[in-house]
């Protein structure tokens, strides 16, 4: 990596990882103010009524998760369905097919934002607005609210009440930072309006309309929430959707800002900063090793190009908007998928085949701080996994912040990890044998193969972009990945809180000499040989189908 690629990568990671520590001081007081009483709630019981007023248990905290998302679902839904009769559609959308329905309310629902089709083509301003990105808000702030349910029960504490947690996550954290980052990207030349398509005439004397809305809003918390789904079908490509330079850094700011700073308000709530500082240290490991992989990949020369009478020196630039450079790509596909975002400021699917692999990586770990929330509950089902094995390599008793590690919390952690596998893979197979992805392919061989097998990691991570060589409009794909959006989003969310319960169950013992600690080097390096290990045995097979073969081939 050049000296000007490497100032780049650091000064977007590095400024952000800056910038988390203050927001993650103030997201631990947004949503766990210290002395929190029934009285410092007043505003947020009014709102949420009498379901608002009590603490829950980790039970009941799940429960009323799981029945808002019911009715945030249905509501888009019918939103979806009816926008041909609803007011905001000044360019007469019609609505949309039935499966691509349920596969984009599944997909906001869940924080994915998995696009199966155009937003400037196929949806109405209250569709965009009314719709998806008013669950672009709450499905962050579910993400975040559970993180601090969970937090709580680990330092010994009630959970709390979920109807408060959302709407101190959403009206104290990501509607103020939702609102500067609009104003910002309308100041960098993002449009904000309620009007329809502007008519143009092209200098051959055509007539085209472009396509305009309340995009600033749009992206401001699709970036923030770690939505990713684009106002415009190509997304952050889009010129439109990011016409700057200063308009693609602060894109990628506010990707990474939110996850780091949820690292911290986990830290704050359970009293334990060098433990935080640890898992940031480790996530930011592996973010760092997969931008280098990713940068380097793509900066080697491209096979096809071999022999031709063409600079080199470059590396791949098919697929990259040139506007930010090679470097850019890459980088924006290895934070995107770090994150759960799943926004994309490159063609994936025009990716030299080994920097392909390290977005997938990034769904297949699924923590290098994550999506908003739902990150760190995903590194706590990997911290919960090495925390017993080392307690067993040792001979000790398995602690975790003085909470007994033990068979069953063990076996809720595996059955998480080993559900997002199943799902990647399993979906993977089904789609690879028969036409339902066969079909549907733009390429034939290995690179088909990765097209299939990214379009389900990205589902099953709730991440939300894709290889869209893809034909994945269809029927099969809009129920499948639907699905899988569904349980691999609950499914992590809801795991986690049954193992802290069950753990909040026992007795709390004090941590004495020899219990295993979390603030040092040691552990650092067995949590990450634990996510390595879970990762590797779990989905080199799978890659040494897609891009490794793919790679492989081209090279001979």
């Amino acid at each position: 990596m050049t000296t000007q690629p490497f100032l780049f990568v650091l000064l977007i990671v590095g400024g952000t990882a800056l910038l988390s520590w203050p927001l993650g001081r103030y997201m631990k007081w947004a949503l766990d103010p210290a002395g929190a009483t029934q009285g410092r709630h007043g505003i947020f019981q009014l709102v949420g009524g009498a379901a608002s007023e009590r603490q829950q248990d980790w039970k009941s905290y799940m429960l009323s998760m799981l029945a808002f998302n019911v009715v945030m679902f249905t509501l888009v839904f019918a939103i979806l369905a009816l926008q041909q009769h609803l007011p905001l559609n000044p360019d007469s959308k019609e609505a949309l097919e039935g499966s691509l329905i349920f596969n984009t309310a599944a997909s906001f629902v869940t924080n994915t934002n998995l696009q199966h089709y155009s937003g400037e083509v196929s949806l109405s301003y209250l569709s965009q607005l009314g719709g998806l990105m008013w669950l672009q808000f709450v499905s962050a702030a579910t993400g975040i609210a559970a993180l601090a349910a969970l937090a709580r029960g680990l330092a010994g504490r009630s959970f709390g009440n979920f109807f408060v947690d959302l709407q101190r996550a959403a009206f104290l954290v990501l509607l103020p930072l939702a609102f500067v980052f609009a104003i910002l990207l309308a100041l960098g030349g993002v449009p904000m309006t309620f009007d329809g398509s502007a008519i143009a005439t092209t200098l051959e004397g055509a007539q085209q309309a472009i396509a305009r809305g309340p995009v600033a809003a749009f992206v401001a918390i699709k970036q923030l929430g770690t939505n990713g789904g684009g106002f415009f079908g190509p997304n952050s490509t889009h010129p439109l959707e990011n016409p700057t330079f200063w308009t693609n850094m602060l894109s990628m700011v506010a990707i990474l800002l939110i996850p780091m700073a949820c690292v911290w308000m986990f830290a704050r709530i359970v009293e334990r900063m060098k433990h935080g500082a640890v898992l940031f240290a480790v996530m930011l490991t592996f973010v760092a090793l997969k931008v280098v992989g990713a940068v380097y990949f793509e900066a080697a020369p491209t096979q096809a190009f071999t022999g031709l009478p063409i600079t080199q020196d470059v590396g791949n630039l098919e697929g990259k908007e040139m506007r930010f450079g090679p470097t850019g790509g890459p980088l924006w596909s290895v934070l995107t998928t770090a994150t759960s975002n799943g926004s994309v400021g490159a063609m994936h699917d025009s990716l030299n085949p080994l920097t392909g692999l390290m977005p997938m990586i990034g769904m297949w770990l699924n923590e290098s701080f994550g999506g908003v929330g739902v990150g760190m509950i995903n590194m706590f089902l990997y911290i919960i996994l090495g925390v017993f094995v080392a307690g067993m390599m040792i001979g000790r008793t398995p602690e975790y912040l003085g909470w007994r590690v033990e068979a069953k919390e063990v076996k809720l952690a595996l059955v998480a990890l080993l559900a997002h596998g199943f799902f990647i893979l399993g979906g993977t197979a089904l789609f690879a044998a028969t036409p339902w992805g066969a079909d549907t392919l733009n390429n034939a061989g290995p690179h088909g193969f990765s097209e299939i097998l990214y379009e389900f990691s990205s589902a099953a991570a709730n991440n939300g972009s894709g290889f869209e060589g893809l034909g994945d409009n269809t029927g099969p794909w809009n129920i499948a990945t639907g699905l899988v959006m569904l349980f691999a989003r609950f499914i992590p969310i809801i795991l986690p809180l049954a193992i802290v319960g069950s753990l909040a169950s026992k007795r709390r013992a004090s941590e004495s000499t020899g219990t295993l600690s979390v603030e040092g080097g040691t552990f650092a390096t067995m949590l990450g040989a634990t996510v390595v290990i879970v990762g590797a045995l779990t989905f080199f097979p799978a890659a040494t189908l897609g891009p490794i073969a793919e790679h492989v081939i081209e090279m001979n």
